[in-house]
């Protein structure tokens, strides 16, 4: 098995920080992501983790002399690291360290200690599981909690009490869901239990931190598993209440809806399969959030949620507001797919017109094709014939978009007859008829009545002009 563990160090660069670990006498390990990858098979990290049982910083910069070019170390002072880049290798060293915490920090007081103190802190064994770099110990496994034997069982595991590991850092619980999702593990049932108890303690961790793990859990290939995970251990209620309210089904004389938090992670899952594209898996996730302040029974029609999408696009800004996420272009994008979320549905029911596809076209712009694989991310029915009947029904929608769009240009729409062209022609200074006229040719356009082509335009203008009094400028 050493021979194995041997092949994990087979880059000249772990031979060189062994050598320079010796030269200073001190012990060297690599430890943790790297190690724990490698035997899961995900391919080699450029991101290695080396633990001194001396001064971090120190040994980085005898490693820094040694190697080709001598690459320039990055000193974190405050947090006793010291990091390189090399020949594609980003390498961070630190330290052997133990920790303590208070109540009301992850901050943790850190010590100089041992390598076994340095992997009792470490949040799971998997993540544990070091090999030894000095040339005595070269290529041997120091995995004090079966960390291996997790990798293989699939299991995420804390070295100690998970209710310490959990309280003491509580970014861990979502690191745990997160590597559940990642890897297709298993949570140990002390330590899903564990998170349940300890849930309220998220409330320390920055709303940064939170946003970068569920991030990750977003982008993940079947983000369900960890929606699942947060809904169970309750942290959803901290994190995302307002996708919390969409779960439940009401019956009232015989009508029901569907549960719309179950139906919003199939969609999550069914876009993860069509786009690594971070804000429209944002988009999925929050596409029906207006549906619960906006859920009516009506004895005639049974249940709606009329103007959802409007309201859930509302929904967007304060909810990115709150976890402190960037309120630009992204948000600004979310927002939009929300909106719009049902506009190709609507259209994919009915007939579709060459009027519909291009105001769809003119709100989307760039947008459309997100907004199309969104909505067809969207169909979550089990029943084979219809679910064939919608993508069908999309496919049409699709066909027109690219029919009408190669015909009109609507796409990025731009008046083919600007602001100062109508002033010049009836000689009038700034005024709300230039606003009019301009409506009136976008909804001409829009409505295909004329083309999408200047000369057309000037001739709309001219009739509108006259229906508003205004005497062409000659």
């Amino acid at each position: 098995m050493e021979e194995l563990y041997t092949k994990v160090l087979s880059d000249p660069i772990f031979k060189c920080i062994g050598q320079a670990a010796d030269e200073l006498q001190v012990d060297a390990y690599v430890i943790g992501g790297f190690v724990r990858d490698f035997f899961l098979g995900r391919g080699t990290p450029k991101d290695i983790d080396i633990v001194a049982v001396g001064s971090g910083i120190t040994l980085a910069k005898k490693v820094a002399s040694k190697l080709k070019g001598q690459p320039r170390v990055k000193v974190f002072k405050n947090f006793g690291t010291a990091m390189l880049k090399y020949q594609g290798w980003e390498v961070e060293f630190v330290g052997a360290r133990k920790e303590s915490y208070q109540r009301d920090s992850r901050k943790p007081i850190v010590e100089n200690g041992t390598l076994e103190d340095d992997q009792n802190r470490r949040d799971f064994t998997i993540n544990a599981l070091a090999i030894g770099l000095n040339a005595h110990i070269f290529g041997e496994l120091l995995d004090p909690f079966n960390g291996l034997k997790d990798v293989s069982a699939k299991i995420i595991r804390t070295p100690l009490e998970p209710s310490i590991t959990y309280s003491d850092d509580p970014l861990r619980m979502l690191r745990a869901i997160r590597f559940a999702t990642q890897l297709n593990f298993e949570i140990e049932l002390r330590s899903l239990q564990a998170i349940s108890a300890n849930k309220d303690r998220i409330s320390i961790i920055s709303k940064e931190r939170i946003v970068d793990e569920i991030h990750k859990i977003v982008m993940t290939p079947k983000p369900s598993v960890g929606f699942r995970l947060l809904h169970e251990t309750d942290l959803l209620h901290f994190i995302l209440p307002e996708l919390v309210a969409l779960q439940g089904i009401e019956e009232i004389e015989g009508q029901r809806h569907k549960d719309n938090f179950w139906h919003t992670l199939e969609v999550v899952d069914n876009i993860a399969r069509a786009t690594d594209n971070l804000w429209l898996r944002w988009a999925a996730l929050l596409h029906d959030i207006g549906k619960a302040p906006t859920k009516k029974f009506h004895k005639k029609i049974g249940w709606t949620f009329h103007g959802h999408e409007f309201v859930g696009s509302k929904m967007v800004y304060k909810l990115f507001k709150r976890l402190r996420m960037p309120l630009n272009e992204k948000m600004k994008f979310v927002q939009k797919m929300v909106l719009l979320s049902s506009r190709p549905i609507i259209l994919s029911e009915n007939h579709v017109t060459d009027s519909a596809v291009r105001r769809l076209i003119f709100d989307a712009g760039e947008d459309i094709d997100d907004l199309m694989t969104l909505c067809e991310a969207d169909i979550t029915t089990k029943n084979p014939k219809k679910q064939r009947k919608y993508l069908n029904n999309f496919r049409r929608v699709r066909e027109k978009i690219v029919a009408v769009e190669e015909r009109d240009r609507i796409r990025n729409f731009q008046p083919p007859i600007s602001g100062e062209e109508i002033m010049h022609t009836f000689n009038l200074r700034p005024s709300k008829e230039i606003g009019i006229i301009k409506d009136a040719i976008k909804e001409a356009i829009l409505e295909g009545e004329i083309p999408n082509e200047h000369d057309a335009a000037h001739e709309f203008m001219l009739i509108k002009g006259k229906e508003l009094g205004l005497k062409q400028h000659i």
